[in-house]
């Protein structure tokens, strides 16, 4: 009799709902943010803060950058579940956040966005 872990655990690899991410796509979308945020080596902070780093850092925590009292105390660190969220629509996820942007609903742009954006490191640079 052959065993059906390996069919079961492909089963469970295709129903998590895990979305590819395609981070030539997250690059193309990321247009939509760089009119307010930087990322890179060269990164600084501007209309919005830079976001190298994102991912792990807690929400108000750039250095320089003038964040909104509901943007500082929101409690957030970011992940990629908090950040799927927030990009939906951001005034509804941080109420009084300074963020004015539309949002992004579509889940294949945010997983691709998302996985353009953990490239960067703290430091800028990709992989790091």
């Amino acid at each position: 009799m052959k065993s059906v872990w390996p069919a079961l655990a492909l089963l469970a690899l295709f129903s998590t709902g895990a979305i590819a991410q395609d981070i030539s796509a997250g690059e193309r979308s990321w247009n939509k943010c760089r009119a307010c945020h930087q990322i890179g080596e060269t990164a600084r902070n501007g209309v919005g803060p830079q976001l190298n780093g994102l991912f792990g850092r807690p929400s108000g925590a750039v250095e320089g950058y003038s964040y909104s009292a509901a943007n500082k105390n929101s409690g957030i660190t970011w992940d990629e579940a908090v950040f799927a969220d927030y990009i939906k629509d951001p005034r509804a996820k941080i109420p009084g956040t300074k963020m004015v942007f539309a949002g992004i609903k579509n889940e294949k742009e945010i997983a691709d966005l998302t996985a353009f954006l953990k490239q960067f490191g703290k430091d800028g640079k990709k992989g790091s």
